[in-house]
């Protein structure tokens, strides 16, 4: 008996000392994903990483999370990233009133995520219209950031729309003229019965390649993009009721409702406003944001557009990383 009890201890012994076989290794981050029910509309979200929680919102209007993969994967080294598709976007539920499609009611479904998800104070980083929908957030729950992060986006609809007028007028006079003929006939309900809801692929082809692709890239243009395969998940119901139907280079549907300047003084959490140098959201709407909001950062980026993740990643991570993190350096630093 007495040995059968030694035998036991050292087996219990070794068996807790040991790791666990499904014990994930310290290099090793698993994904964590599902949906959350925001007010009816199920949202989806992905996460990874360990750390204080970094939520990512994405542009379009329309597209997804999916265009920050592979880039945006080294913040996970040191945050809990989180991951969303707004509604009616890549994996989260469409709505059949399309009227719901609005700003105003992303903002709920972020704060939806952040409460379902326990995240408590978040950082909150959005990008080209989510940079949009990042203002509008912070103006009203601003109690609920640590940090704010703005990239490549706008504080004001219509000084957007002054800059994509500069940008349309730089397009080679042949696509230009070609481009505003189309527009002139209307952009929707061409070509065949399935073609009706979005634009043809002349009019992709000139817009987002000829007129878009300069303000892009810069020092690491993407040989896989393509104007036509890189919008194929689009959402053109809420793309048409958010942006418009008038083309590219007007934002006149709700959208329009964004105008933010005189409101950005009221946001003082620490903010980071990042752009590239020749960004499709020009840098002096970044410079703007940056005066605006007291005490912010601001970082351009240079031989880089709208995609500055791509063109330049190690300034770019760095830049978010440190200006996330560099509160909790300088604790571990202390002695």
């Amino acid at each position: 008996m007495k040995g059968s009890l030694s035998l036991l201890f050292m087996v219990s012994a070794i068996l807790g000392s040991a790791t666990p076989a499904f014990a994930a290794a310290p290099n090793v981050y698993q994904l964590q994903e599902g949906f959350v029910d925001a007010h009816g509309v199920m949202i989806y979200y992905v996460e990874m990483g360990h750390g204080s929680p970094l939520l990512v919102v994405h542009g379009g209007p329309g597209a997804s999370h999916d265009y920050f993969l592979p880039w945006l994967l080294p913040l996970a080294r040191t945050n809990r990233l989180i991951f969303i598709d707004e509604r009616g976007s890549g994996r989260s539920e469409r709505v059949e009133d399309v009227h719901q499609y609005t700003v105003e009611n992303m903002v709920e479904d972020v704060e939806a995520v952040r409460n379902a998800l326990g995240l408590g104070k978040i950082s909150l980083l959005g990008h080209s219209y989510g940079g949009v929908l990042a203002q509008a957030y912070s103006l009203k729950y601003q109690k609920n950031l640590s940090h704010l992060i703005l990239a490549s986006t706008f504080p004001s609809t219509k000084e957007m729309n002054d800059v994509l007028g500069h940008e349309k007028a730089q397009m080679p006079p042949d696509k230009l003229a070609r481009l505003d003929e189309l527009e002139k006939a209307g952009l929707y309900g061409k070509g065949t019965i399935w073609e009706h809801g979005r634009y043809s692929e002349e009019y992709m082809k000139l817009a987002w390649g000829d007129g878009y692709f300069p303000f892009l890239f810069g020092a690491h243009p993407d040989s896989n993009y393509d104007p036509l395969t890189d919008n194929q998940g689009m959402n053109w119901e809420l793309y048409r009721e958010m942006w418009g139907s008038d083309g590219e280079f007007v934002i006149d549907g709700n959208l329009k409702s964004a105008e933010y300047v005189d409101r950005l003084p009221t946001i003082k959490v620490p903010a980071l406003v990042i752009c590239g140098d020749h960004d499709e959201c020009d840098p002096s709407l970044s410079k703007e944001m940056h005066e605006k909001i007291a005490g912010s950062k601001l970082v351009i980026l240079p031989n880089s557009g709208h995609l500055a993740f791509e063109d330049q990643p190690g300034l770019w991570i760095g830049s978010v990383c440190d200006f996330i993190n560099a509160g909790s350096k300088e604790l571990s630093q202390a002695p």
